[in-house]
Formats: C-alpha cells, sequence, structure tokens
C-alpha cells in the first residue's frame, strides 16, 4: 500500500512529460506553418524537423514538411516523406490529399506514369475532388504525349542506325572495290615493269649482239688488210 504514491507520482511526471513534448510539438508545427504562409520554405522546414525530433510520428509534421520540401525543389525528399505520413495517417480524407500532393511531385519531375497513379489513388478515396479529377486527365494526356514523343525518337533512332549500317555496308563495298582497283593496277605495273626489263635486256642483247658484228667484221677487214699487205710487190 505504501508503494501507491509512489506509482501514482510516476504515472503522473510521465504523463505531464508527455503532455509536455506534445505542446512543443504542435509549436514546432505552428510556427512551421507560419513561416510557410510567409514562403519561408527553408524555415519551414526545419521548425517541421524539429517537431518531428520530439515525435517521429507526427502526422502532421511529415505531411507538412513533404510540402516544404516540395516547395525547395527537392521532390526526392518530399516524396519521402509523403510516404512516411501515408503509413501515419488513418484519416482518408487526409490520405487522399496526400496522394494527390504525392501527383503533383510526379508531374513537376515528368514522372506522368507515376502521377497517373497517384491521382486515381487520391480519387479513389474521394471521387467528388474536382482538382484532382482535372489534374488526373492532364497526367494522362501528357502521358501519351510522352509516350508518343519516345516511340517517335525511338523509331528516328531506329532509323538513324539503319542509315549508318547502310552507309557503313556502302563504304565496306567502295573498299573493296578500291583495294580491287589498287591490286589490279598494283598487277599492270608490274607487268609493265616487266615488260620494260624484259626490253631493256632485248635492246642489251641486240646492242651486245651489234657489237660482236662489228668487232667480226673489224677482225674481218683487218685480216684482209694484211692478207693484201703481204701479197703486194715492191716495185
Amino acid at each position: 500500500m505504501k508503494k501507491t504514491p509512489y506509482i501514482l507520482l510516476a504515472f503522473l511526471v510521465l504523463t505531464a512529460s508527455v503532455a509536455t513534448a506534445q505542446k512543443a510539438e504542435r509549436s514546432d508545427v505552428r510556427k512551421g506553418n507560419r513561416q510557410y504562409e510567409k514562403k519561408k520554405f527553408t524555415e519551414a522546414e526545419i521548425q517541421y524537423r524539429k517537431a518531428l525530433e520530439i515525435n517521429p510520428k507526427s502526422k502532421e509534421g511529415a505531411y507538412n514538411l513533404g510540402n516544404a520540401l516540395y516547395r525547395q525543389n527537392k521532390p526526392k525528399e518530399a516524396l519521402e516523406q509523403y510516404q512516411n505520413a501515408l503509413n501515419l495517417q488513418n484519416d482518408t480524407k487526409k490520405k487522399s490529399q496526400i496522394f494527390h500532393n504525392a501527383g503533383n511531385v510526379f508531374m513537376a519531375n515528368k514522372e506522368y506514369d507515376k502521377a497517373v497513379d497517384a491521382y486515381k489513388n487520391s480519387l479513389i478515396i474521394n471521387p467528388g475532388d474536382n482538382e484532382t479529377r482535372y489534374n488526373l486527365a492532364l497526367a494522362q494526356a501528357l502521358l501519351k504525349k510522352q509516350q508518343q514523343q519516345q516511340k517517335q525518337n525511338k523509331d528516328q533512332n531506329k532509323d538513324q542506325k539503319d542509315q549508318q549500317k547502310d552507309q557503313q555496308q556502302q563504304q565496306q563495298k567502295e573498299d573493296e572495290q578500291q583495294k580491287k582497283q589498287n591490286k589490279k593496277q598494283d598487277q599492270q605495273q608490274q607487268q609493265q615493269e616487266q615488260v620494260s626489263k624484259e626490253k631493256a635486256r632485248q635492246l642489251l642483247d641486240a646492242l651486245s649482239q651489234d657489237e660482236k658484228d662489228t668487232q667480226e667484221k673489224v677482225k674481218k677487214l683487218q685480216m684482209q688488210q694484211s692478207k693484201s699487205s703481204k701479197t703486194d710487190k715492191d716495185w
């Protein structure tokens, strides 16, 4: 029986501590909201992060932090906080708003397929949201245009590759023809060189023969002169 007051006191201290933490959390969230309204998104982020440090399961802190990050062009971090908020949130209407904002992030990132899915999830929860319905129609139109552009780019790339392939094949044919022509010219040149060498040899042989003939004639003439000088008589 004597321990009862101590247990009660500990419970009261714990309750007071939780209440103080909740109060500090709400205070940081409100401060962040005021900074957000002034478009001071970096300052708002700081306050929301303080709230989440106090209570990592702060639904409002996670959701508002995602919005502040989105406004600072930090889509990846914003989506992480939206996912965190979805995991914490039980209110269907607020879940619908989280999906809507996630769709906006995907739209800004030109990830239209993911934006379509996010807006559809939002409308499943809240079918009467006309703004989400309009965003869904816009995302679907942009997705169709994006897919058409991707297909066109793919076809153009294929045409370019086919053209490059044709050019390469044509170049190979021209190179082969040039090689054949060069080989033919080399053969003709070799034949001409052989003919030239043969003519030169024949000319040398002819000259050599003429020289022999001349020498023979000279010898014969010398012999005739020698005989003539022997048979002549003195007067």
